[in-house]
This record gives C-alpha cells, structure tokens and sequence, in this order.
C-alpha cells in the first residue's frame, strides 16, 4: 500500500474523518457534518451528493462547472460542496472501498484542484432529508442548491419512490433547488421537455439547467471500477486504485491460496487505532 494515504502525520486526521462518519446514524433526525478542511456552510450554497466511488474527471469537471455558475452570482454569498450520504438510494449495497478511503481521497483532490470547495457529510439518502439536515445543522444557510445530473431529475420526478410524490416534492422544493447538468445523450431539451410534463410543470421554476462538456456526460464511476482504466480519473485516484486494489479480485499466490489486498488494508487501519465499525 502507499504511504500517499496512510501516513503517520494524517492518522490523526484519518480518525477524525471516521469518528465523525459512526456519529452519522440513519435512524436519528436527519443531520449533516462538515469535513475538517471545509469552508463553514452559510449564505448560498451548491451541493453535489454523489458515491465518489472512485472520485472520476467527470466529478471533478462538475463541479468547476458549478463554480463558474458561482461566479456568475453574488460570489461572496455562495460555498461549493460534495457531499457523501452514509446512506445513498439504489447504491446501499456499495460496501468497497471504504467511506472514509473515498472520503480522504475525494478531500485530496479537491485540496489539490479545488480549493475551497467543502465536503459535507449526512446520515440520509433522500434529497429532501439532506436539505433537511444541512438546514439543521447549518441553520445560516439561506439557499440550498443540489447539484445533479439528468439522470437524477428522472429519479427525483418518478412516483415509485413516493407514497405522495407531489407532497414529498413540494417538501422539498420548500427546502431546496436544483441545478441539472445533461448526462450521456440528454441535454437541455430532453430537460425541458421533462418540466413541460403537465405534472411537473409546478415544479419547473426551482429546477435549473447548467451546461456541461459532452466530453464528460457518459463517464461513470461503474465504467472506471469494471474497466480498472486511467482514461476517467485523476493520477491520484488511479494511483489509489492501483496501490490498494480496493476494485481488483483477490490475487492468487503460488502455494495455491489467494490473498485480498484491500481486505489487508482495512486489517491494517484497525491496526493503526482507525475506529471501523
């Protein structure tokens, strides 16, 4: 494994990082905590939730996207989040790699490509109990903006997943906003013809479209774990996939038994007094 990411100096901080995600409990009102590192939520503020798993260009590339959508605002009254559910809808069975290896990783790389963006962290994985605990937490907050793809705005309009949709929605469209960027083949017409839909039309005014590069819109972190490539990640991330194996299957040793690197890895975190479940 390399020192890049267990080293002495940051075992203080990988402790810190993982005390706070066991104080996240799904059960409890929803909540929302702040990585060490990030900017204190007020005024204005875009969050990009996702599984950053692996953190991918495409990410990245979102959110200097929402930056520049920042600057074209009142700048001094906006922050820049990613956020990390420790529950995330359709994605629960996500077990590897770890959520504080993502979460040290991601926090990485925004220090290095964009800082002073934040990363928050909440206990739920529906949007509107995000926005809700982030309001709690951070009672400054004044506007909430989820920053999604289009791919989301489908989920988020589809009846499956509510007992009221229009209920739920108005719930949290009380609470939040959001900004849609296109994904694969569906850019701002294919938005707008979802916003036109009679039964969301009440809704089309706290849904935003933002521009994005179609050099990014197919790239998925599914595609980056099956194909274990360096075409869609940043060095550091390719590095951590290679050093820690946490998306290879064990390897095979000669006397015949196999051996799973990441599995050593996470023995070795224990080890060094990081508090796992």
């Amino acid at each position: 494994m390399s020192s890049l990411y267990l080293p002495k100096y940051s075992l203080r901080r990988l402790r810190r990082i993982q005390t706070m995600i066991n104080q996240l409990h799904p059960e409890t009102e929803p909540g929302a905590l702040m990585v060490p590192g990030s900017p204190l939520p007020q005024g204005n503020i875009i969050v990009f939730p996702a599984s950053f798993n692996p953190p991918t260009n495409a990410h990245l590339a979102l959110l200097k996207q929402a930056r520049r959508f920042i600057r074209m605002q009142d700048s001094q009254n906006w922050r820049l989040y990613a956020a990390f559910s420790k529950l995330t809808v359709d994605k629960e069975a996500v077990e590897r790699p770890l959520l504080l290896d993502r979460v040290a990783l991601l926090r990485l790389l925004l220090n290095r490509y964009l800082p002073r963006t934040g990363i928050l962290l909440t206990n739920r994985g529906l949007y509107v109990e995000q926005a809700e605990g982030i309001r709690r937490s951070f009672p400054t907050v004044q506007r909430i903006f989820f920053l999604i793809g289009y791919d989301k705005i489908v989920q988020i309009f589809d009846p499956r997943y509510y007992h009221d949709r229009d209920a739920s929605l108005s719930e949290l469209f009380r609470l939040a906003e959001l900004l849609v960027a296109p994904r694969g083949s569906s850019g701002p017409a294919a938005l707008e013809t979802l916003l036109q839909q009679p039964q969301n039309q009440c809704f089309a005014r706290y849904v935003h479209p933002l521009p994005f590069s179609t050099a990014y819109r197919a790239v998925s972190s599914t595609q980056v774990r099956q194909a274990l490539g360096t075409a869609h990640v940043p060095r550091e991330v390719y590095r951590f996939m290679h050093d820690t194996r946490a998306y290879a299957p064990p390897r095979n040793q000669r006397n015949g038994t196999t051996i799973d690197d990441y599995a050593e890895r996470v023995k070795r975190l224990r080890r060094l007094g990081i508090p796992l479940p």
